[in-house]
């Protein structure tokens, strides 16, 4: 339901090579010349004429008066068509020695051995990265057309919460460091994040944050998802858009919320670290890749479980695990509030819901964190 909200962002613009790396291009491109643009010396060695080489072997060597000195990459003239490598030849004066025949175009590389005027080089769709933009930039091709990141607005709230760094933490107080994860990971994943300032738990301060960020192609709001009081995200959306979902099948992670307002869709993360983390990577990754026209393949591994994982039947469970060798170590399955346990895993496990745990020894597939 959310990913059929999520269309890939259509609009684009054109870069140069170097700010195009990493990003996706939006049409195909074609050579406009040949690579190389002429018969070139693939080693260093002698220019020489195929024929004049024909038997040459180290117990009956051919001399020739008539050869070029070349360094690689360097033109090899009309009147040549291969190149003699050093160890295979001797010069002696102003002749030289040859005990290895060489056939036509040995260690040349010819006129458009690599990419030919009006080949297809890349296509529409493709993310260009450091070896792509050095061939474009051996192409001539200075500028190339991509795809605009998605635009995502994140708006945390919370009463309690306090602008990273501002001041000392008082009692009942912690920074704001959901907006900046989730800030750092939407601009990994391929979008183009604008972290607002936190919103009081207010409702109409809310809805006025989510107005004011309709210019963007996904609205993220951090905190104030439950069903408590102060909970105004899930009914604020459900009363100035249409709200899709509230509450997920998911530990760590249950209080979350999908919807849209005006065609955007808005996906409501709980305040919990642990949990916002699930969330990002279960539903805002999926969804700012397809918008950024990327590939959703996360990287991961598998290993054994050095310990049984207990989880509660009927939701989906996010377990953190370390590596360690060839063997998962689960860290933790609840605390969604404890952040460090992330910073101590390298990744998680998905348990399905129809399962109860799994048990110690079993191979897992590990999703690894980026």
């Amino acid at each position: 339901m959310l990913l059929d909200r999520c269309l890939p962002v259509k609009r684009t613009h054109l870069r140069a090579g170097p700010q195009a790396a990493g990003r996706v291009i939006c049409e195909d491109v074609f050579s406009p010349v040949n690579l190389p643009g002429f018969c070139r010396a693939a080693m260093d060695g002698f220019a020489v004429r195929s024929l004049d080489t024909r038997g040459a072997r180290p117990s009956a060597p051919v001399y020739l008066e008539k050869f070029i000195s070349l360094r690689t990459g360097m033109e090899v003239p009309e009147d040549f068509d291969a190149v003699t490598m050093l160890e295979d030849c001797e010069l002696r004066g102003d002749t030289l020695e040859i005990t290895t025949e060489v056939h036509p175009y040995k260690n040349v590389s010819q006129i458009g051995e690599d990419i030919c005027r009006g080949d297809a080089v890349f296509r529409e769709g493709h993310r260009l990265r450091p070896p792509d933009v050095a061939l474009l930039a051996a192409l001539g091709i200075c500028e190339v057309g991509i795809y605009v990141r998605p635009k995502v607005s994140i708006i945390p709230t919370g009463g309690e919460i306090v602008p990273i760094g501002a001041r000392p933490l008082q009692a009942g107080e912690a920074y704001e460091i959901n907006g900046l994860m989730a800030e750092l990971y939407v601009e990994k994943w391929g979008g183009a994040p604008k972290k607002r300032e936190i919103v009081p738990d207010d409702p109409d301060r809310i809805r006025e944050a989510v107005r004011s960020s309709l210019d963007a192609d996904m609205i993220i709001i951090i905190g104030g998802t439950s069903v408590g009081e102060k909970d105004y995200a899930p009914r604020m959306l459900a009363e100035i858009g249409e709200l899709f979902v509230h509450g997920v099948r998911l530990q760590p992670g249950k209080p979350t919320a999908f919807g849209i307002v005006d065609t955007k869709p808005v996906i409501c993360l709980p305040g919990y670290p642990v949990a916002a983390l699930s969330d990002l990577y279960l539903f805002v990754r999926p969804a700012i890749k397809k918008m950024a026209h990327l590939d959703d393949a996360m990287p991961r591994t598998c290993a054994r479980l050095a310990r049984k994982i207990a989880s509660k039947p009927g939701y989906l469970s996010i377990v953190r695990v370390a590596l360690r060798g060839e063997e998962a170590e689960p860290i933790m399955v609840s605390g969604a509030g404890i952040l460090s346990s992330v910073a101590r895993a390298d990744g998680f496990v998905i348990v399905p819901e129809e399962r109860e745990g799994i048990e110690a020894g079993e191979m897992v597939e590990v999703c690894l964190f980026e």
